[in-house]
């Protein structure tokens, strides 16, 4: 039985003067594109467990590609089969909300398959953690709650969902996604029960979410990079300390009340053994032994500290600060049996004509590493901000409108799988340019469609 054909669709590659379409709308894709993306969504029915899992796998992955304002499942199911939409809908909705496929498995799969095609443009750099939030009117999505939302940055009543990336210089790829659930929905059994929460989701802090994708990551033998991550997860004691377990190297963003020891703040020495029994390894403090917070140390540092650093091209103009780095021990558990914490780097940024700094890094790296190097790795957590921009702004991430807690995972975990497939072919031209999203040509909409969750409706609850 012959494949049926895909839609047709094109390449668009941005350079800086503006967008350049090589294949004609009407034009059938060329071949092998159109091969690798069979090829691709036949990798990934691997991960979905029953074969009458794979047309609806395609059809969806289909449904995020093609070009249009909405992504929930209504207006997809209309652009792919307009004179069968119900039918789609049904098959759709089924799909992404009940079917018990693992999304673990899947997003291993999407790894396997785009990993290798990233890697051929540079090694791994870094495994980035961070936090999306989709802002809700209502309170029955899973998760929903009033707290920080990164995306209006204030507090909102928004979902919040903690990923991990791995990261070249050019690339990144969500490899792990999970919903960060509050701890008064996870102690409320009815909300529970309506929202399909699996009983053995417990609440956990979001460094504790982050530590065990980690560790997943680490337990599979992904290729390593160092470990980036705000100051959310790198003011965490015991997720510094979870990452040192697992011998990664990290640079992470601290608060500014972070205290260390420096300079002249150094703690007593421990006390003297006795005899010929174990050595005391303790440290101590006293009234004028007490270690010095980030901030202060940076307002004692002198002007020759500081160096004016570029770490990368922007948009406009090569972005620089200046900085000054510090070999530091942090400052927690020092009067411990264990002795006092691994000397690492503190990294300062105080932009010139500032009141104060804008940035702290604890980084676990080497001692010898130059200036330059140390800021361009604890900047390299800005490569995921593009992954967030895309696949919310045109693959649909934040357009679910179920509100259980199968369907949020499984909704996203397809959005990334059909980022995946842009990250691959992105990554067999030159990485010094800049490609356009992959559209595949639809058939037009009914006249007068409005898709729920479009600009001038409200936003799902």
């Amino acid at each position: 039985m012959p494949r049926p054909a895909l839609p047709y669709f094109y390449c668009v590659i941005k350079t800086e003067l503006s967008y350049n379409v090589f294949v004609a709308a009407k034009v059938p894709a060329p071949a092998p594109q159109e091969k690798r993306l069979a090829a691709y969504l036949e990798w990934l029915a691997l991960a979905v467990g029953h074969a009458d899992r794979v047309k609806p796998l395609r059809n969806y992955c289909t449904g995020l590609l093609l070009d249009g304002e909405r992504k929930s499942v209504e207006p997809m199911a209309v652009r792919i089969a307009p004179d069968q939409a119900q039918k789609m809908h049904e098959s759709l909705h089924h799909f992404v909300a009940q079917s018990p496929w693992s999304e673990a498995d899947m997003l291993r799969q999407v790894r396997n398959y785009v990993l290798p095609m990233m890697q051929r443009q540079g090694p791994v750099t870094a495994w980035v953690v961070d936090e999306t939030g989709f802002v809700k009117r209502g309170n029955h999505s899973v998760g929903v709650t009033r707290q920080y939302c990164g995306r209006v940055g204030k507090k909102e009543n928004c979902q919040v969902a903690v990923s991990l990336s791995i990261a070249t210089s050019t690339a990144s790829l969500p490899i792990a996604w999970q919903l960060y659930l509050p701890e008064e929905w996870a102690n409320d059994a009815e909300r529970r029960i309506q929202a399909a929460v699996p009983k053995e989701v417990r609440f956990q802090t979001k460094p504790q979410i982050a530590l065990a994708q980690i560790q997943r990551a680490a337990k599979e033998k992904v290729v390593r990079g160092v470990v980036l991550a705000d100051e959310v997860y790198g003011s965490n004691r015991e997720f510094r300390a979870g990452l040192a377990e697992l011998k990664l190297r990290y640079s992470l963003a601290v608060r500014s009340n972070t205290t260390v020891w420096a300079l002249g703040w150094q703690p007593l020495p421990p006390k003297p053994g006795r005899g010929k029994g174990h050595r005391p390894t303790r440290t101590r403090r006293d009234q004028a032994h007490q270690p010095i917070t980030v901030k202060q140390l940076a307002q004692e540092l002198p002007n020759e500290a500081w160096r004016e650093v570029a770490w990368r091209e922007g948009s406009n103009k090569r972005l620089c600060s200046r900085f000054a780095a510090l070999r530091v021990r942090p400052a927690y558990e020092d009067h411990s049996k264990a002795g006092p914490q691994a000397e690492q780097w503190l990294l300062i940024e105080w932009p010139i004509r500032t009141q104060e700094p804008s940035g702290y890094w604890l980084a676990s790296l080497p001692a010898k590493l130059p200036l330059k190097r140390l800021v361009e790795i604890s900047k390299h957590r800005w490569v995921i901000e593009r992954d967030y921009e895309e696949l919310k702004g045109e693959l649909g991430l934040a357009h679910y409108e179920g509100r259980n807690w199968r369907g949020f995972h499984h909704h996203g975990t397809l959005c990334i799988a059909a980022y995946g497939f842009l990250i691959a072919e992105r990554s067999r031209f030159s990485p010094s340019a800049h490609v356009g999203h992959l559209e595949l040509r639809a058939t037009p909409i009914p006249a007068g469609f409005r898709p729920r969750g479009a600009k001038g409706t409200s936003a799902a609850s």
